[in-house]
């Protein structure tokens, strides 16, 4: 008897608790905003020397909803003439300084930039000048990777620096 009697209440609390549901018993639907196709977000394109982008075939940057993606910055003129030739530490100045025009034409500053990665010919002098970055990051440093590598795009450039950016709504 003590095992039907057992029996009988693990079942009688097994369909109570099965009748009970979290939403108050009612069935859950789908609102209009579950159903609703997200919005298309279209790219908005950026060239900070457009002749010169134009003829190696990229744009400096692009923003797809709140997120922005910033081609590599190189030690260049106007003409894309490479400049400070031979003073790491001057192309790694001329790389902020366009970094910089490009985050303000999208409202953005370096307190925006989540990603930070950075591609030298000379670790070792890069690593010597890394504290300059202290100026740009006041906040908080981003994540990102330092790589060395054997040349960039062309002779002259020592120091490519590229941003991926956050711009909270």
């Amino acid at each position: 008897m003590i095992k039907f009697s057992s029996v009988v209440t693990v079942l009688f609390f097994s369909f109570l608790l099965a009748g009970c549901s979290s939403d108050g018993g009612t069935k859950a639907t789908t609102t209009d905003a579950a159903t609703k196709p997200a919005p298309i977000e279209i790219p908005e394109y950026f060239n900070l020397r457009p002749e010169t982008e134009k003829a190696y075939g990229y744009s400096h940057a692009v923003k797809i909803g709140n997120d922005i993606k910033v081609s590599g910055a190189v030690s260049m003129d106007d003409a894309g003439v490479p400049t400070a030739k031979g003073d790491l530490l001057q192309q790694m100045k001329n790389c902020y300084s366009d970094l910089d025009k490009v985050l303000k034409h999208y409202g953005c500053s370096f307190d925006d930039v989540v990603v930070e990665n950075i591609l030298t010919t000379n670790m070792p002098e890069f690593l010597k000048q890394s504290a300059y970055r202290n100026e740009i990051y006041k906040k908080q440093f981003p994540t990102g990777s330092w790589l060395g590598v054997k040349e960039l795009a062309l002779p002259e450039f020592m120091i490519e620096i590229e941003l991926e950016v956050h711009k909270a709504r």
